[in-house]
């Protein structure tokens, strides 16, 4: 019995030299944004002494999983050849778009009160430019139709914003109040789709249109002016129409009619 109760307090005391505690991680930046080709910094700080026995990792965190940066003193995958320690922060050279996303700082050190752990998670965000938007401008439309443009691009970071324009000058939204109100506007705009919408269309709204695609990041971009044209609905045109297809469908039945009557089906099924 005696030697069972050596045992567990034998036990109780390797618990206590290697307990684990906290320790407090700093950043100098939780949200850390870079333009695209430039580089990054993750500062990543502690109050460790110098003498202390420091494990230092980086971890990138995913949807899916989370894959190492930096591990066992050596950066890993795509950072290899693109990343370089500051103390115990990181230096991305060369960010691209691929480079955003979560990272995590993770020190442990020893020390005599034992295993001590700490983290600190920074968010990288690349930002890229816009690229020419792809415009769709129909080259026609009937009056009192509804009609819809488009306006998109797919690589800016953050995500653009669209403007259109007509005849060079910039089109308003339709906020309900002030300018926009006094210009009687027959269209909805919409910015961050990109969208532009007539709900009735008009012959006024012939024009040529563009639109421009912009993020704050780098020059904003523009799509090929292209004209889209409101005529009014033609009716006597169509009743016209109309009449010469009735006509031809009536000249058609009496020749057949009258074919028929004459005995051509007969003397031919008979020749057959």
């Amino acid at each position: 019995m005696a030697s069972l109760r050596t045992l567990l307090l034998g036990y109780l005391g390797v618990f206590c030299c290697h307990k684990v505690t906290g320790i407090s991680i700093e950043t100098d930046n939780k949200n850390v944004k870079a333009e695209e080709f430039k580089e990054a910094i993750l500062s990543c700080k502690h109050k460790f002494s110098k003498g202390m026995s420091l494990r230092i990792e980086w971890k990138k965190i995913q949807s899916q999983a989370v894959s190492f940066v930096y591990y066992n003193g050596e950066f890993t995958g795509d950072l290899k050849d693109r990343a370089e320690m500051l103390n115990t922060g990181i230096r991305i050279r060369n960010v691209t778009r691929k480079d955003s996303g979560t990272y995590r700082c993770e020190i442990s050190a020893r020390s005599e009160e034992g295993q001590r752990l700490g983290e600190a998670t920074i968010t990288l965000t690349v930002l890229v430019p816009p690229t020419t938007p792809i415009c769709v401008v129909p080259s026609s439309a009937m009056t009192g139709t509804v009609v819809e443009l488009s306006c998109k691009e797919a690589e800016g970071s953050p995500p653009s914003e669209y403007q259109w324009y007509k005849n060079g000058v910039a089109l308003l939204e339709k906020t309900g109040t002030g300018s926009a109100r006094t210009a009687n506007i027959t269209y909805t705009m919409n910015k961050s789709s990109g969208t532009l919408i007539f709900n009735t269309v008009s012959k006024n709204d012939t024009g040529e249109y563009f639109c421009v695609a912009s993020n704050g990041i780098g020059l904003p971009q523009k799509c090929s002016m292209k004209r889209m044209q409101v005529d009014d609905l033609n009716v006597s045109g169509i009743i016209a129409a109309v009449v010469i297809v009735a006509l031809v469908m009536a000249l058609c039945g009496l020749g057949v009619f009258y074919a028929q009557k004459k005995g051509y089906f007969t003397k031919e099924s008979s020749s057959q």
